[in-house]
């Protein structure tokens, strides 16, 4: 069973930066691909970003294209999400997501085998 622990979130204005982290911990697992969703109130969980956690492909919604990098450590098992220009419609809360199977399509949040618990992020006008 694998465990996604999220953190880094918090209250910034508009224009700041925030970096997220997820630690993925448990026994005997492996990851084909690391995703951050974002759930504002009243609103769906939508993609984020995602990283497969071999080679070099990242993906990104387009709101968010440009301003947010993901990256991660393989040694460490972690994921970043660094966020820049951040604006009030980044108001979320944010989850990271593993793929354990190999069988996601990436920004398809029901093809997500394990789930943080999320972070909030504020961001004010």
């Amino acid at each position: 069973q694998v465990q996604l622990v999220e953190s880094g979130g918090g209250l910034v204005q508009t224009g700041g930066s925030l970096r997220l982290s997820c630690a993925a911990s448990g026994r005997s697992f492996s990851i084909y691909i690391m995703g951050w969703f974002r759930q504002a109130p009243g609103k769906e969980r939508e993609f984020v970003a995602a990283i497969r956690w071999s080679g070099i492909n990242t993906y990104y919604a387009d709101s968010v294209k440009g301003r947010f990098t993901i990256s991660r450590d393989n040694t460490k098992k972690i994921v970043y999400l660094q966020m820049n220009s951040l604006k009030p419609e980044d108001t979320a809360v944010y989850y990271c997501a593993a793929d354990l199977d190999g069988t996601s399509r990436v920004t398809y949040k029901y093809d997500y085998d394990a789930w943080g618990q999320g972070t909030q992020v504020t961001v004010s006008s």
